[in-house]
């Protein structure tokens, strides 16, 4: 098993499409984490519920079979890729947790293949296309940081990633860096008017946590047109990764299966942290009204 360096961590992002057939995808998310593993990836994150097409573009209850407990057969699989390539990964999962109650759930697995936990997604979306308030039950677990072989990384998943909140409470439990396995995609007949806009505003929202926090900051997308041929969702890739400063490090095309590996300096955070001392100067005496809904 490959000895961390403390200087650095080195992330690997696997951007894929997705099959109809979960065992397809499966053996397609084995096979990218143990390529990601030869060039030198530590810590392997998948795109958002990479067992399937996004399936919340419609309400069908018959979806719901498409869930799996964890630990289950699909974590057994992630786990052992883990332990045989020495790399910490994150698997984003379609969790049954019991009868009616279901997530999107984040499982982190660490060199050893040992499951350090799981974070389930705390925002939950209803937007044509994005239906996942009929699928998902929030998260009940709050923000989490795990301490991996690696580094300590916090997991936040797609619509978490809008929420300046989440990416506070996750860094101020001392993540090195947030992951964000994610699937978002254009509306075909939106893409020429908004696309270039809506894609900018999320890699900017995400550049702008990793700048208020001082972390590293890394979002996994999914590829590929999904759904009706005039309709459906296109995910537009760009999965990325971006340092302290909000410098971008890496970025992957839009429409391409492709695997991201980018090193992270950790002298990085305290260079940024020392110039720009946010948590220094921040006025935790004055945040009550945070936990308003509004405070018209």
């Amino acid at each position: 098993m490959k000895s961390p360096d403390p200087s650095t961590f080195t992330l690997g992002l696997l951007q894929m499409r997705c099959d109809t057939d979960p065992a397809v995808n499966v053996d397609r998310a084995v096979t990218g984490i143990h390529r990601a593993a030869r060039n030198g990836a530590e810590i392997i994150c998948l795109q958002e519920l990479f067992r399937s097409p996004y399936f919340c573009q419609r309400q069908d209850p018959a979806l719901f079979d498409l869930a799996e407990p964890i630990p289950g057969p699909t974590t057994e699989k992630i786990a052992a890729a883990a332990r045989e390539t020495g790399t910490v990964v994150v698997a984003s999962l379609f969790e049954r947790r019991g009868p009616g109650v279901y997530h999107n759930t984040a499982a982190v697995f660490d060199a050893d293949g040992s499951l350090c936990g799981v974070y389930r997604k705390m925002h939950i979306p209803d937007d044509p296309l994005y239906f996942e308030k009929y699928y998902f039950t929030p998260g009940d677990l709050g923000f989490r940081v795990f301490a991996t072989r690696f580094a300590r990384i916090g997991v936040l998943v797609c619509w978490d990633q809008w929420f300046p909140e989440a990416a506070r409470l996750t860094a101020l439990q001392g993540a090195d860096v947030l992951l964000y396995p994610t699937a978002i995609g254009w509306h075909p007949a939106e893409k020429e008017q908004y696309g270039p806009s809506q894609r900018e505003a999320w890699e900017m929202i995400q550049r702008s946590h990793a700048i208020a926090n001082g972390v590293f900051v890394a979002a996994v997308n999914r590829v590929g047109h999904e759904g009706p041929v005039n309709g459906g969702l296109e995910f537009w890739g760009s999965s990325f990764v971006s340092d302290p400063f909000g410098v971008v490090l890496g970025r992957t095309s839009e429409g391409g299966e492709e695997l991201l590996v980018v090193p992270c300096e950790r002298k990085r955070l305290d260079e940024v942290r020392r110039n720009w001392p946010f948590f220094r100067d921040r006025r935790i005496d004055a945040y009550k009204d945070l936990t308003k809904r509004w405070g018209g």
